[in-house]
């Protein structure tokens, strides 16, 4: 376990996880407002192996983990702490069945706690304008923004900080 919330456990990924992985990364709505593309089962299948061979990897900076239920152990989603340039950056995505419950408040928050035990001294998150319950989420955890861009499906994007 990395770390748990209320409702929540966030752990390594695994390759039984590979169904629903599949699932929520093949959703065209879940990666509406996400960075990279639709793909199939096998390419999943070695996606999800590079993630988890780079736990072993001395020095990695990106960390993919899986969300679990505590009341079912069922994934629903994953959690993201990379490094991008000099930025520490969080993400975070659900599969669609488990959207609007409070999950993304609940991790956001858990994910803040998390850095702060890592002696993190800033988080990092970006959100597509579209997507307004993401900023709204970021912005209840005191994240300001920072840079507005554009990203690489050339969507507007909103930078945000959180100093910790």
């Amino acid at each position: 376990m990395i770390f748990r919330t209320e409702r929540l456990i966030v752990r390594k990924l695994f390759l039984s996880d590979l169904k629903l992985f599949h699932k929520m990364q093949s959703n065209p709505n879940v990666m509406k407002f996400a960075k990279g593309d639709i793909k199939t089962l096998e390419e999943h299948f070695k996606e999800l192996k590079e993630l988890i061979c780079k736990y072993k990897q001395p020095n990695n900076d990106f960390w993919i983990y899986a969300i679990e239920q505590k009341k079912d152990q069922k994934f629903i989603g994953t959690v993201a702490l990379v490094k991008d340039n000099l930025d520490d950056e969080i993400g975070y995505r659900f599969l669609e069945k488990y959207w609007n419950l409070g999950f993304g408040s609940e991790i956001c928050k858990g994910l803040i706690s998390y850095c702060k035990h890592l002696k993190k001294t800033e988080i990092i998150a970006y959100v597509v304008d579209e997507n307004l319950a993401s900023a709204k989420i970021l912005e209840k955890n005191n994240f300001v923004i920072v840079d507005k861009l554009k990203n690489d499906k050339n969507q507007a994007e909103t930078k945000y900080r959180l100093k910790l």
